[in-house]
């Protein structure tokens, strides 16, 4: 039996947002990788261009700033991604996407709390 795998959505990433006018923004994501649905995502501060956040750092993407809304190819240039930027929101701990640094569970807590500090409040039950 052939088994089907459903990409990741929206709906599994964020659970509750008070307003979308209000939580959500349009960023620049930097060029280099496709960012999937869930990414946890840091703002350099040099460019205000957006990345995955990286466990260390000195460019201000170390810092969780947003989660991506919709899974985004920004293999061969810069693009345009939503993200969840402020709260208050909840977001599924499970659906996250972290960078690869980003490798075991005090890193991940870490990650946690600079979202929960935005009103972006990662849980399990969710």
């Amino acid at each position: 039996m052939t088994v089907l795998h459903q990409p990741a959505t929206t709906g599994d990433v964020l659970k509750y947002e008070v307003n979308p006018n209000y939580t959500r923004e349009t960023v620049t994501l930097l060029a280099g990788m496709t960012y999937p649905v869930g990414a946890v995502l840091g703002r350099i501060t040099a460019s205000g261009k957006h990345t995955l956040s990286p466990d260390t750092g000195t460019d201000g993407s170390e810092t969780a700033a947003a989660v991506l809304l919709y899974g985004v190819d920004a293999t061969l240039a810069d693009a345009v991604g939503v993200v969840v930027a402020r709260g208050p929101a909840i977001v599924s701990k499970a659906a996250l996407v972290f960078d690869a640094t980003v490798d075991d569970a005090p890193k991940t807590a870490t990650k946690h709390g600079q979202l929960a500090s935005l009103g972006i409040e990662p849980r399990d039950t969710a």
